[in-house]
This record gives structure tokens, sequence and C-alpha cells, in this order.
């Protein structure tokens, strides 16, 4: 007659068993997120204040279309928005950008020069007019960009001449129409477009000088005049993807996808114009 296994030997055996039981379902785990599909990747636009409401729509056309060309694996969008200026000196300061979108081109030019963009992926996308702007239910004292320098008008309106290219274009037309040197005691100047448009919404400001697309966005202003073509700058918006993006291929398709037709017709759809158009100084 055979005696009973010990006790102490069967407890080793099923300690044996588990270790065993473990490590097979370690192993298939391991298989299991080898064979996962590779998860989306992600880049940061930094981008001109005046493209947000645009760009907010085409970040999730984007993502679609690559997840249809990429078997499911889309690109997420996130924005950075503010003054080009701005947006220019957090690049060069190291931000971690993968396509910079500016409303104007000297910004462009100035990254281009110290070689923190992809050269080859350069292109104007779109243009823009500027015009001035009045809260819409205020006592109508301004009709005209010469009636800027009338007593009545106190306060105007403008971006940072230095870091919004509003203000840069802004500072051009009134300097142009020989109005600047009598007006600038008037001027108010904000951190980027948008907050132009606040102030004259919110009725601190008189007038101001906005880009058409930001005018069409509010109810609470009227659009006076628009510039003239040959008072300023073309008003170009040219898009690159930078040197340092991590997801080089990413930002490379994002800055081709702007160039297509979706992108074209959402564009146009909040009052851009094209760069071949703008491009031409009358």
């Amino acid at each position: 007659m055979s005696m009973p296994e010990p006790t102490a030997s069967i407890g080793r055996r099923l300690v044996v068993a588990s270790l065993l039981v473990l490590l097979v379902l370690g192993t298939a785990g391991s298989f299991a997120l080898d064979a996962a599909p590779q998860q989306s990747s992600a880049i940061t636009v930094s981008a001109a204040i005046s493209l947000k409401d645009a760009l907010d729509e085409l970040g999730p056309i984007f993502q679609a279309q690559q997840q249809r060309k990429n078997g499911g694996n889309g690109t997420a969008v996130s924005y950075n928005y503010g003054g080009s200026g701005t947006l220019a000196r957090q690049i060069e300061q190291g931000a971690p950008v993968d396509v910079f979108f500016s409303a104007a081109e000297k910004q462009m030019d100035e990254l281009a020069a110290q070689g923190l963009i992809v050269a080859d992926t350069r292109r104007d996308l779109v243009g823009n007019a500027l015009v001035l702007i009045a809260p819409a239910q205020a006592s109508p004292v301004v009709h005209s960009f010469q009636d800027l320098s009338n007593a009545a008008v106190k306060t105007i309106a403008l971006g940072e001449t230095a870091t919004v290219p509003a203000g840069m274009y802004a500072r051009q037309t009134l300097e142009h129409l020989g109005l600047f040197a009598a007006i600038e005691k008037k001027v108010v100047y904000a951190k980027d477009v948008r907050a132009v448009l606040t102030y004259v919404e919110t009725g601190n400001a008189d007038a101001g000088l906005v880009y058409q697309t930001d005018a069409n966005t509010s109810r609470k202003v009227r659009v006076i005049a628009v510039a003239p073509a040959d008072s300023h700058d073309p008003i170009l918006y040219p898009a690159a993807a930078l040197r340092d993006a991590k997801d080089k291929a990413a930002a490379r398709a994002f800055v081709e996808f702007l160039q297509g037709p979706d992108a074209r017709a959402v564009f146009q759809k909040y009052g851009f114009t094209s760069a071949e158009k703008s491009a031409v100084k009358n």
C-alpha cells in the first residue's frame, strides 16, 4: 500500500503549477500587446487666432481622413492660438510644435531664416481683408476711416504692431491714409486680433481694425469700411511643418490637407480668400 503524499510536497506542486499558469498568461498578454494596433498620433499646431473657427472645424475632418487612410489610426490635432509674433517667439524658444500657421509672411520668414521650418512644406494657403469696425449699437459717429480723427471718437483698438499681423497691417493702412499721427493718442493695443474685436463688441473702443473674417463672426459690430488693398502688405497666411516636429510625417500630412478641397471649402465658408487673390497688391 502506497503512503499518502506529504502535505508539503503537495503545496510545492501547487505553487509550481500556479507559477506556470502565470507565466503562460503573461506570455499571452505580451503577444496580445505586440499584436495590438498602433495608437493614433497627435500633432500640435500653433496658429493665428483669426484662423480659430476654421481650424476647429477642420481638425476632426483631418483626423477622420487619416483614419481612413491608415487603417483606423488617425491623427489628433490640438491648437495653440495667439498672435503670430508671439507664437513665433515660442517656437524659437523650443515650444513643442509640429506646424506653424501664421497670419503674415514676416513671422514665417523669421523662422525660415533660422532653419526652424521644413522649407519644402511652406505654402501660402489663404488670404484676408482688413476692415474698420464699430459697435453695432453705438451712435453712428464713424462712417469712414477719416472719421477716426474726429473728437467724438475717443478710443481706437489695434493689435500690437510688433506681434500681431493685423496690428501691423492696420498701422500701414493708417499711415498710408495719413491718419496715424492724428489718432495715435487714441489707440489702445491688444494682444491679438480677437481681443481687438472684443474691445469693440463691448464698447470699450469706438472703432477697431480687424480681419474681415473676424468681423464675420460677430453680430455686435458693423463693418464701416474695407482698407484699400494698396494701403498695406498683402494679407497672406503661410503654413509649414517645423524642423523639430515630433511627428514629421503627420505634420507634413496636415499641411498638405490644408491645401485640399475640404479645407478650401471650410476656409471659404468663414470668409477667407484665395492666397493668389490676396497676393495681388493693387
